[in-house]
């Protein structure tokens, strides 16, 4: 398995959106995202904080989306 790149909360937020994910409500520091077929998750968007990599393969998991395929569009 490839390591998992460091990410902020706003950067994957960005790579999702090219998955077809957008953010459809914000409450506090949680931006709720969904894609048009239903998948959903959450991303904490901390100042300063990367997102740790056990709950980016859960957010990955929530949208069915692989680690490669991030891979690909984070280069």
């Amino acid at each position: 398995m490839s390591r998992e790149p460091v990410l902020s909360g706003k950067r994957l937020i960005r790579l999702l959106s090219e998955f077809g994910f957008e953010v459809v409500r914000i409450r506090g520091s949680h931006h709720f995202l969904r894609n048009s077929d239903g998948r959903t998750t959450v991303v904490p968007v901390h100042r300063n904080e990367d997102i740790g990599k056990g709950l980016l393969r859960k957010i990955l998991k929530d949208c069915e989306v692989e680690l490669g395929d991030l891979l690909d569009k984070f280069n």
